[in-house]
């Protein structure tokens, strides 16, 4: 898969610049992916406005597939997935059994919603929401479990407003799984080398060398004893 370019979502206009207006060659794409014995059918609209949110990028591929193999355990958990594009990551939470928040900003949210549909059961524990970090971060809970993102870390300017956002989402308590494809074009090291680490106990989990994809987990930092 190419690299994005700058990202084409509008909120706030200075950080998101918007790729305006509908294309004659939109289309969809339905792609099939089998993750913990669950077999996802995951709609992508390309050609659209929907820009880098419109496809399934390896990061977060990569990230489903940790959860697989590390088994790590949704059940009961209250989950919130960010910059969701298509949904694939917080939709397979949801079918492991978390209670999950799936979110993005409004353009992306009919494309997610029809993807909830195609594979959450009904009554499944998946609801879609619309959140633009480091503007209505606080109308969300401060008490999750988990926070997920898969390649939302490559826009320089937005780095601070998730900083915030990751700070107010994870419970005291909760952990963060975010994996990334390393592009030093875009200074994505740097989030993780200098940004995260000022809140958060950050430690490398994975890296995928042929895909350049890392997944970090971070943790709140423990209080320094008075």
């Amino acid at each position: 898969m190419a690299d994005p370019g700058p990202d084409p979502e509008s909120e706030p206009e200075s950080v998101f610049p918007r790729e305006v207006g509908l294309f004659a060659d939109s289309y969809s794409e339905k792609i099939q992916f089998c993750f913990c014995g669950h077999m996802l059918s995951i709609t992508q609209n390309f050609g659209s406005h929907l820009g880098v949110a419109a496809g399934v990028w390896d990061a977060a591929l990569s990230l489903c597939n940790y959860f697989e193999s590390q088994n790590v355990d949704f059940r009961g958990r209250k989950v919130i997935e960010l910059g969701a594009g298509t949904g694939i990551v917080g939709i397979l939470a949801a079918l492991q059994g978390g209670d999950v928040t799936i979110t993005d900003l409004p353009l992306a949210l009919e494309q997610i919603q029809g993807n909830v549909q195609s594979n959450v059961p009904a009554g499944g524990q998946a609801q879609v929401r619309a959140l633009s970090w480091g503007i209505d971060q606080h109308v969300f809970p401060g008490d999750y479990d988990l926070v997920l993102g898969a390649d939302i870390v490559y826009l320089e300017p937005t780095f601070p407003l998730l900083l915030g956002t990751l700070q107010h989402l994870c419970g005291p308590h909760g952990t963060i799984y975010l994996a990334s494809k390393m592009r030093e074009e875009h200074g994505t090291e740097s989030f993780f080398q200098h940004f995260l680490p000022q809140h958060f106990q950050l430690e490398l989990v994975q890296r995928d060398e042929d895909e350049n994809v890392n997944i970090y987990r971070a943790r709140h930092r423990e209080p320094r004893p008075a």
